[in-house]
């Protein structure tokens, strides 16, 4: 008999799911979506405001994303990267267009985005014959990903824990602090790997005269700036990129989630002169510019390119964060401040985080947490006004509920 049998039993008997457990689920599941809608396997709706963490930015089963995966599925769905992608080749070319960047790669993710950005940039010295300045300066409170690279990148504790030393070449510093981000500059040094916006951190940035010194030091100190707008990237705050909404360009950029409208899709972008270093053989990927995921990503740029899109995503942000201060007011008690850009938005909670997320999925409005006790708003950019004000009175209800929670619990003490 297999030993394992009775500890894989007793495994089952614990648990309903075969899944590795290292997401801490909810007891919730969705069966379809259309916009900015989820509908649970029991039928109910709710409104999504994660947006799967930033990544459906045109909302659930969009009719020209739809079309173009459906008859992408008929033609081809893999080929290995040893032969020419016609419809990558025009991929890689709108964001170059769009863009400052010269070449794309794509990848599967952010993580192997931002993993790419960072083999760019050492890369990049080595080439030139500094294979020494390998070392990246990055920032307290980012999150650039999952692998042992950009884990090292976060430089965070709770990610780190368990996995053994964290891989070398990482100083980090406070955001915004420029002198410490002077000091950190030496021989080793290759660049800076910053976010426009901090998502995971609280929907946190620095001023935009911080990113413009950055660039002055970079210029000045032979660095190359790396942006990693996995998150702020595909319009998330009401720009194609953050990056031009902020004036400064990076040599290096990374980019996954609203890429492909929710069709796993990274990329890294880079100008020639930072991708000096790439030549064939280092780098690659097996399923990366995959033809299924480049059809989504291209129609994702059908959209969003459309003459009006953005502005009309800035005026809805305008719009929920002006409504959402209004319950900040009446509400002081349960929420304190709104923050962030575009359609990238925090509330800062006076409750703890996960109680007002729990509380809001309980008036059928779906957030996401983030550091400094900070719930995310991540409505989809085809988000409707009166959806807009549904989303507020689900806040209004759930305000009103944790006070009632509050004085509750006040009274019983």
């Amino acid at each position: 008999m297999d030993q394992n049998f009775g500890k894989r039993a007793l495994v089952t008997a614990m648990t309903t799911s075969h899944l590795l457990p290292v997401f801490a689920r909810i007891d919730l599941g969705f069966e379809r979506g259309e916009g900015a809608w989820l509908v649970a396997t029991n039928g109910e709706r709710y409104l999504d405001f994660t947006s799967g963490v930033a990544v459906n930015a045109l909302g659930h089963a969009h009719p020209h994303l739809v079309t173009a995966l459906q008859e992408q599925a008929t033609k081809l769905w893999h080929m290995s990267n040893l032969f020419k992608s016609p419809d990558g080749e025009r991929l890689a070319a709108r964001l170059c267009e769009q863009s400052f960047a010269d070449f794309v790669f794509f990848a599967n993710s952010g993580a192997e985005a931002v993993e790419c950005a960072i083999k760019v940039t050492r890369k990049h010295h080595a080439a030139k014959g500094h294979p020494e300045r390998y070392r990246i300066i990055t920032f307290e409170g980012a999150f650039h990903g999952r692998t042992l690279a950009t884990l090292a990148a976060t430089g965070s504790a709770k990610y780190l824990d368990g996995f053994g030393p964290p891989m070398d070449g990482f100083d980090q510093v406070p955001l915004g602090d420029l002198d410490a981000v002077k000091k950190a500059i030496g021989p080793h040094t290759a660049g800076i790997l910053i976010e426009p916006v901090q998502g995971e951190g609280g929907v946190r940035s620095a001023p935009h005269a911080f990113f413009k010194a950055l660039r002055e030091l970079c210029d000045s100190n032979g660095l190359l700036l790396v942006f990693d707008e996995v998150q702020t990237g595909m319009g998330r705050t009401c720009e194609l990129f953050a990056y031009k909404r902020i004036g400064v360009v990076p040599d290096v950029m990374s980019l996954a989630k609203a890429l492909g409208g929710g069709f796993p899709i990274g990329a890294c972008l880079a100008t020639a002169d930072a991708a000096a270093g790439m030549t064939p053989g280092s780098h690659g990927s097996t399923f990366g510019g995959n033809p299924l995921a480049v059809a989504a990503a291209n129609a994702v740029l059908d959209v969003m390119l459309q003459p009006g899109f953005f502005a009309r995503a800035q005026k809805m942000s305008l719009l929920l964060k002006q409504k959402l201060a209004s319950v900040v007011d009446r509400h002081s008690d349960v929420i304190c401040d709104v923050r962030g850009e575009g359609l990238l938005i925090g509330v800062k909670a006076v409750v703890p985080s996960a109680d007002l997320v729990t509380a809001l999925r309980e008036q059928k409005l779906l957030t996401v947490g983030a550091g400094e006790n900070v719930v995310r708003f991540l409505p989809p950019l085809i988000v409707t006004e009166a959806e807009i004000d549904e989303s507020v009175a689900m806040l209004e209800r759930a305000c009103v509920a944790l006070s009632a929670r509050q004085m509750k619990q006040a009274a019983g003490q």
